[in-house]
């Protein structure tokens, strides 16, 4: 019981710091100026602090908890992490790490904006399989937490 409010804690954190860097990144790129993008890299910087464990946690979670399960829910969520674990480490983390150094010396050149692509695209990439392994947790333990709710009542 304690893995899977573990995995379902560190996971919605992971997709709620994501979302929050996606969107924080495009408003700011958007509607704002070269002080509040390097704020936004900044952030996102040390933000990543947080989510790499964040991540390692949920997938390490989740890989413990699928140990004795099969089907397809289960292997359409290990294919995914194995996507999300990869996109992390080889698109998403080199690109904030490069956008936080170019920003914080006011660097916003052609460069700049190419990584910037790059990682929207990779975030992106991020959310949505993040969005449908939270989906399909959910339909996992669907059966649960009615009964749960039936025994509660």
């Amino acid at each position: 019981m304690m893995k899977t409010v573990l995995h379902a804690a560190a996971g919605t954190l992971a997709l709620a710091l994501v979302s929050t860097f996606l969107a924080s990144t495009i408003i700011s790129e958007l509607c704002l100026d070269y002080r509040a993008i390097t704020i936004v890299k900044t952030a996102i910087f040390y933000g990543v602090f947080l989510l790499v464990p964040l991540m390692a946690i949920t997938g390490g979670s989740g890989f413990a908890l699928a140990a004795n399960r099969s089907g397809g829910l289960v292997e359409r969520k290990k294919a995914r992490m194995r996507i999300i674990g990869a996109n992390g480490l080889l698109v998403m983390l080199p690109a904030a790490v490069f956008l936080y150094f170019r920003a914080s010396v006011g660097s916003f050149d052609g460069l700049f904006y190419v990584v910037q692509i790059i990682e929207l695209a990779g975030g992106m990439l991020q959310l949505c399989l993040l969005i449908l392994n939270f989906r399909d947790g959910r339909r996992m333990t669907e059966k649960k937490r009615l009964l749960a709710a039936r025994n509660t009542a």
